[in-house]
């Protein structure tokens, strides 16, 4: 979408030396800067893991922790 923006002379020359000096277009950087504004007034975005599951019916032999343990270091050790 295409607007108009008043930005003061000083900072628009500033900002498009900073854009060519990146080799990125003005539009690019005003954008960057927009993001960067609205994720800050947001607050940082909380981590979701994704559901990884595959449909299956859980564990095929339900173990204890011991269990486990002795599963992974069978063979190592005494």
């Amino acid at each position: 979408m295409k607007t108009t923006v008043e930005i003061a002379d000083s900072l628009f020359e500033e900002a498009k030396g900073f854009a060519a000096s990146r080799g990125v277009p003005l539009r690019q950087l005003v954008e960057e800067g927009l993001r960067a504004a609205i994720s800050q007034e947001r607050g940082p975005r909380k981590f979701r893991l994704r559901n990884g599951s595959v449909g299956g019916k859980g564990l095929r032999d339900p173990l204890s922790w011991p269990a486990v343990r002795g599963r992974i270091y069978e063979g190592r050790g005494e």
